[in-house]
């Protein structure tokens, strides 16, 4: 029973250290990544969905592809880091992150499979409402990530409460309105992620 209990000590400790430090798995590399991912993603929806109000199957295809691919790019750079280190801190600061995070996208995931099948009408919301939910993925990773990291989420909040303001159901579909979101904002996050953790290891 001791044993039990003090194992149990041990990993609730481990926890607690994984929540209170400041997680090092996101890179910026990784987040411009993601920007360039989304410039893509634009590129393409305008090359092969030219009616996206019309074909949003298609256009709905193209940002799936596209969110897959940033998520998998992540998920390797995080797995990868946490291979190298062998640390278990690391392991359980990863998995926190993870634990914040993925609720939105999960969250994201279910909203366009409703929409898409009970509110088809309102279906122009989804870029703004993403990008909201994004938003608070972001703001739930603040925990683990550094504090600036905060000056995205309410970028993401922001822009995605703007575009539901200012667009309609063809101007929401453009094949930039979601370029215009997600890239400036990956490319923050890229600048937050180089500046505060990994600027003064390059210069040691």
């Amino acid at each position: 029973m001791e044993l039990d209990e003090a194992l149990s000590q041990i990993s609730q400790i481990r926890r607690t250290m994984a929540n209170a430090s400041v997680f090092r798995g996101y890179r910026s590399a990784t987040a411009a990544f993601s920007a360039l991912v989304a410039v893509a993603a634009s590129a393409a929806q305008a090359l092969w969905v030219e009616h996206p109000h019309w074909d949003t199957r298609g256009y709905l295809t193209v940002w799936l592809a596209a969110a897959l691919i940033c998520v998998g790019a992540a998920a390797v750079e995080m797995i990868s880091r946490c291979v190298r280190s062998q640390s278990a801190l690391q392991k359980e600061m990863a998995l926190a992150a993870a634990e914040q995070f993925i609720p939105s996208l999960v969250s994201g995931a279910l909203l366009t499979f409703v929409m898409v099948k009970y509110a088809y009408a309102e279906i122009w919301l989804l870029p703004g409402l993403w990008a909201i939910l994004f938003s608070l993925g972001v703001f739930a990773s603040r925990r683990v990530l550094p504090k600036p990291i905060a000056i995205v989420g309410g970028y993401y909040l922001l822009a995605g409460l703007l575009c539901i303001a200012i667009t309609d159901n063809r101007s929401a579909f453009s094949p930039w309105t979601m370029g215009l979101i997600f890239a400036p904002g990956q490319l923050l996050a890229a600048a937050i992620l180089w500046w505060t953790l990994e600027r003064k290891r390059e210069a040691t």
